[in-house]
């Protein structure tokens, strides 16, 4: 990741205000993903006046906003005022593997935004700032919203699509035995593992509604004879049988005490000689880059004192619940895999 602070040519203030519009290009990409744009130009470059009579929208306006983004790289501007498509503008689409369209409709939802808004009560205070702001928790919120609970469920699949590769090329899962991925919503990570080890089968454990979901993408899967779709609540309990245990960005949602309930439901399910691997980002030292330190704002604007943590952290988290930290493994992905065997 480049920083831009290291660069003595650009006046402080200059890169202060690149910064502070870092909202304004983040909004324009949500609203491109909302328009669907990235789908209407995969077969060639496109006047505004096409891309408004298929998206419904207005062609001076199209045009503001395409030239705005293809100023960043997201799309691109020909001599004849149309506009193509770009490597960073494909990953808009929403049918090509790895998209962040998901993403990118979640974080410029006006539920998100006006969260965000109120982000400097929740540094003042310490409380949630979406429950303030929306009078109920974002779960509780989603199941009454599903044009953002899909998007949202899509985002968390781009995200986890992104971390895949790094993942698998990181942590030998050989000899995980049955896994059980708790909260595992549409089984990307389980797949993934699964087709890399066909030797292996496991278990998605998630709630009612998200199983309900996943049994039907899986309905045309090749893995779908060794993926097994179990409705559990990991607040109230989480299936026994495995031998290995993912938890992929979960606790960064909940608290350090909701965490602990989650990991003590693991620990009794799990076989003395058995393993839980916690995907998330491991905080580091020092004022270098770090997805981490950015995604823990959303955390407090969003969740309901979720955090990120440091390995410090986790090892304390696993200790309390009769784990030991084994170990953290890098990833080339923002994510580590972080190791805990029962004590």
């Amino acid at each position: 990741m480049h920083d831009p602070r290291t660069d003595a040519a650009i006046p402080p203030n200059r890169i202060v205000l690149d910064m502070l519009i870092g909202r304004w290009i983040s909004q324009a990409i949500s609203a491109a993903a909302e328009l669907g744009l990235a789908d209407h130009v995969t077969d060639g470059p496109q006047t505004p006046e096409t891309l408004a009579g298929r998206v419904h929208a207005d062609a001076p306006s199209i045009r503001r906003l395409l030239r705005a983004l293809a100023s960043v790289g997201m799309f691109a501007e020909d001599e004849g005022g149309r506009f193509a498509q770009t490597p960073l503008s494909e990953t808009l689409r929403s049918d090509v593997p790895g998209s962040i369209r998901g993403m990118a409709l979640h974080v410029g939802a006006p539920a998100s935004v006006t969260a965000w808004a109120d982000l400097t009560t929740s540094i003042r205070t310490g409380e949630p700032a979406f429950r303030r702001v929306h009078g109920k928790s974002f779960f509780e919120y989603l199941a009454g919203a599903p044009d953002h609970a899909k998007a949202f469920d899509h985002a968390m699949h781009g995200v986890s699509s992104t971390e895949l590769a790094g993942i698998l090329a990181a942590y030998d899962f050989s000899d995980a035995g049955v896994i059980v991925d708790v909260g595992g919503g549409d089984g990307t990570l389980l797949g993934a593992i699964l087709a890399r080890y066909p030797q292996l089968r496991g278990v998605v454990a998630d709630l009612p509604h998200v199983i309900a979901r996943t049994r039907e993408g899986l309905r045309a899967s090749p893995l779908r004879d060794r993926i097994e779709l179990v409705e559990a609540s990991f607040f109230e309990t989480v299936p026994s049988g495995g031998a290995t245990y993912l938890l992929k960005h979960i606790l960064h949602d909940w608290s350090d005490e909701l965490s602990t309930q989650i990991l003590r439901h693991v620990r009794r399910a799990i076989p003395a000689g058995g393993r839980v691997l916690v995907f998330e980002s491991v905080l580091q030292a020092g004022n270098a880059p770090d997805f981490g330190k950015l995604l823990d704002l959303e955390m407090i604007a969003i969740t309901e004192g979720g955090r990120e943590r440091t390995e410090r952290d986790f090892a304390a988290l696993l200790d309390a619940t009769g784990f030991r930290l084994a170990r953290v493994v890098p990833t080339r992905s923002p994510v580590s895999v972080i190791e805990g065997r029962p004590t």
